[in-house]
């Protein structure tokens, strides 16, 4: 099964459980059901739930942030992430804040879907990843699909916290199946990290014997594995990934042991660089492990640059399996 079709399948379960759960978006539909077909269905089998809405993604969100205020529970789909800024000012000043600013705790169940990334051609303006503008904003949650995750325990764990949670969900993602079994491909397993809320941790055979450990969101997954295959069969390194279901708030401490036996840490997004997810559990793992390193954590982010539409240079801006290579390389000379 393909990760969209997990996605859609997890909304469906949803709805079904819980009719207190609303989903808005534009397009969202039948018979178009999404820009990506996440919402495929939906609304041809919950006839009044599913909320087809004009193109102003900051009404949007202000009125799903209200359904949720009142007692309900919303999800908000944003046809491509770039277009959350449009919607910035509900989500942080009113959403994020409506959870505590009222002199007493409230429940503010709301989840905004957010396609995100590039590798799709479709240029400056629809390929951005835009996590780094929400990290560190009090009373909200920012959580991004990964191929390991069962997809409808990630909307419960969202919508059962009772706040403001973005989900960013790479696009290129959308297409590749998702993982089971404990096997990632002919070389990987997996399992989830013990000690760990949502954390998935990928090696070959001792997670405990990784001569590096890259951490990396769920869109970069995939890039990184192809990283991990190459540094193992062309230069004997092996690598434990870990890629958390949540990345703010992120917590690296029960990471730490795993970190401190490797001795070298590498952090990949695909966002630019500066004020970043990546840049803060840098500094988190610095804190904890300083002295006990090798080497500083290497940050990899793509390059500072608008996002070309032509697939040659879409690749030589965004990041790539290579440049994860490079920084391992450079850790451990």
């Amino acid at each position: 099964m393909r990760v969209a079709e997990s996605l859609n399948r997890a909304l469906h379960e949803v709805l079904a459980d819980d009719p207190s759960v609303r989903v808005l978006g534009e397009d969202v539909l039948d018979p178009y059901g999404g820009a990506f077909k996440i919402t495929k269905g939906l609304s041809t089998r919950f006839p009044g739930r599913v909320l087809a809405t004009p193109i102003s993604e900051n009404g949007i969100v202000g009125v799903a942030g209200g359904l949720a205020l009142a007692g309900g529970k919303a999800i908000v789909e944003i046809m491509f992430s770039d277009f959350v800024a449009l919607a910035f000012d509900q989500i942080v000043n009113f959403a994020g804040k409506s959870v505590s600013m009222y002199g007493r705790p409230l429940r503010l169940p709301l989840i905004v879907r957010c396609p995100s990334g590039g590798g799709r051609g479709y240029g400056p303006t629809h390929s951005q990843s835009l996590q780094k503008h929400f990290i560190g904003v009090p009373g909200l949650a920012v959580y991004e699909v990964s191929p390991f995750d069962d997809h409808r325990e990630l909307f419960d764990e969202m919508l059962a916290l009772g706040e403001p949670c973005l989900l960013f969900e790479d696009k290129i993602l959308y297409t590749r199946q998702i993982f089971g079994g404990g096997v990632a491909d002919d070389l990987f397993q997996y399992d989830v990290l013990p000690g760990a809320v949502g954390v998935t941790r990928v090696y070959v055979d001792d997670p405990e014997q990784a001569d590096c450990v890259i951490i990396a969101p769920g869109g970069l997954a995939h890039r990184a594995l192809a990283a991990m295959r190459t540094l193992l069969l062309e230069r004997e390194i092996t690598c434990l990934l870990l890629v958390p279901r949540r990345l703010h708030p992120f917590d690296v401490a029960p990471l730490s042991p795993l970190l401190e036996r490797a001795g070298a840490v590498v952090v990949a997004e695909e966002s630019t660089a500066g004020g970043t997810w990546g840049a803060e559990v840098a500094h988190q793992v610095h804190s904890r492990l300083w002295g006990r390193l090798r080497r500083p954590v290497s940050l990899v982010h793509s390059a500072a640059s608008v996002i070309p539409a032509a697939a040659h240079l879409e690749r030589d801006v965004l990041v790539q399996d290579t440049a994860i290579v490079r920084a391992v390389q450079e850790l451990l000379p």
